[in-house]
């Protein structure tokens, strides 16, 4: 028997590893590369990387199977004579122990893919690796199976959302299934579900009070002076300096205001304006923390607690205001809210508003969507599957997880029930717990429309809750007025300025107006 040529140092050339006296049926393999100014640690069965060969051995060894097969396997199609079985290639690796570069183990010369189950795939990306938004790059070389019977391909990789712009999604229409699931459009026939690509994302949020460019609070401090300055005031020159500035900036005319005159401008304004055009100037005048503090206080001091305040703040405010919105309280009232609204709440609505006002439910979680099944399969057993209703449950799940990944939650809960998740609500609890349930699974799906929702019943009927229209126009007219208006005219035909001018009057109606028209 003779050995295949050999060059003395790094690895045998493409021949592949020498053979042994008696040994046959080894596979003859691309070889590796030389690396320059590399050695390698010996490989057992051949040459080192970068040094001399192993020197041969003496004797015998395994008789060589006649043809050249091994151990009597017939070669494999496509194969060299003297192996039965094809190996996988050997990718150069940088190191022992070290991962492959992204990309995965590249294609070698020679080597072709066999068919069907005959050997292994070609690796993609190394092991533990996330694919790249996009999916699985194709292989050379490598033709992606059918998607029936075999693994569907991957969508903007597996389990991952497009970030929300503003942090909302779009569900579908009720009694539709999302694309990629069972029912859906683009479901993919055999094995898995695709994500949930049908769960779409909102506009980012728009304000109609935007910072004034051109902005100096001294000019300002001096215009509303003039304006309460002497008998009468000059409503018009008050709304239009207000309503133009963004919160910072009022509050850096406050400051203004006090430093140039020794008075509190709040205070001032409070003497010269009345009803509910004072309320809402006032409002303006606040920093977002201490309005909200304020409207809380109010809600659950005296005689009686209004719920839906409650509902509204804690359902549609992130962790990070709710834990701002706990700190002003304490220090303006000197009581814990926690504390407050034990006192002021009770049963399972006690337990939710509780829940809410810790403000730790979790943000940016991966979107897990195992997870968001089993949820979806438990909420329905814990309500419309059974006698009675496991309302710690839907406490649990809907107070501790990201709103992201709820949205997926309550689109597999519609493919389970063929309703949407507040419908079931509905049906299964009531009071003030339903409302707040409800609220909260509407302000995941859309918050637009929900407070679009709040507007329109704010002046729907004999009057008007100048509280609710007040509190919602000045929170939002710097977020997401803007989207706001356009699910208010989809939903109710008409504009939101109609209904405003058609439900208010005087001054106050002209301050609603420019802050939402901007």
């Amino acid at each position: 028997m003779s050995y295949p040529p050999y060059s003395g140092s790094g690895y045998p050339t493409q021949g592949g590893y020498p053979q042994q006296p008696g040994y046959g049926g080894y596979p003859q393999q691309g070889g590796y590369p030389p690396q320059a100014g590399f050695v390698g640690m010996p490989d057992p069965y051949g040459a080192p990387g970068g040094g001399p060969g192993y020197p041969s051995q003496p004797g015998g060894g395994f008789p060589a199977v006649p043809g050249g097969g091994a151990s009597g396997y017939p070669p494999a199609p496509g194969g060299q004579p003297g192996y039965g079985m094809q190996y996988p290639p050997q990718s150069q690796q940088q190191g022992y122990g070290q991962q492959p570069a992204p990309g995965g183990y590249p294609q070698q010369p020679g080597y072709q893919q066999p068919p069907g189950m005959g050997g292994f795939p070609p690796q993609q990306q190394g092991y533990g690796q996330t694919p790249a938004p996009g999916g699985y790059p194709q292989q050379p070389g490598y033709q992606q199976p059918p998607a029936g019977g075999a693994f569907p391909p991957q969508q903007q990789g597996y389990g991952q959302q497009p970030a929300p712009p503003g942090g909302y999604y779009q569900p579908g229409a009720p009694g539709t299934c999302a694309p990629g699931y069972p029912g859906g459009p683009g479901a993919q026939p055999g094995g898995m579900p695709p994500p949930a690509v049908g769960v779409q994302t909102l506009p980012k949020g728009q304000g109609t009070v935007r910072p004034q460019p051109s902005f100096n609070p001294e000019t300002d401090a001096k215009t509303l002076r003039k304006a309460m300055k002497g008998i009468g005031t000059d409503e018009k020159a008050i709304i239009e300096v207000l309503s133009h500035r963004s919160n910072d900036q009022r509050q850096q005319i406050k400051n203004m205001f006090k430093t140039m005159y020794g008075k509190d401008l709040v205070r001032e304004l409070k003497s010269e304006l009345g009803s509910n055009l004072e309320q809402a100037v006032v409002a303006l005048m606040m920093t977002s923390v201490e309005y909200d503090a304020e409207q809380i206080h109010q809600a659950i001091a005296g005689a009686g607690t209004k719920e839906g305040v409650l509902i509204e703040i804690f359902c549609t405010r992130s962790n990070k205001q709710i834990q701002e919105i706990k700190v002003f309280y304490k220090a303006k009232y000197g009581k814990e809210l926690e504390k407050r609204l034990m006192e002021e709440t009770s049963g399972h609505f006690r337990r939710l508003i509780v829940s809410l006002s810790t403000g730790n439910r979790m943000e940016n979680q991966p979107v897990d969507h195992q997870k968001a099944r089993q949820d979806a399969q438990g909420l329905y057993q814990a309500g419309e599957k059974t006698l009675g209703t496991d309302e710690s449950l839907f406490n649990s799940i809907l107070c501790s997880q990201s709103f992201e990944q709820l949205r997926v939650v309550f689109q597999e809960y519609r493919r389970i029930a063929n309703k949407g998740l507040d419908q079931a609500i509905k049906s299964e609890m009531s009071g003030d717990l339903e409302k707040g349930m409800v609220t909260l699974v509407r302000v995941i799906e859309n918050i637009y429309f929900y407070f679009a929702d709040r507007l329109h019943k704010s002046m729907k009927g004999a009057g008007t809750s100048d509280d609710t229209l007040i509190r919602v126009i000045v929170t939002r007219c710097e977020v997401d007025m803007v989207q706001i208006k356009q699910e208010y005219q989809r939903n109710y035909g008409k504009t939101l300025e109609g209904a405003i001018e058609g439900e208010t009057s005087g001054d106050y109606k002209k301050l609603l107006m420019a802050l939402v028209r901007g």
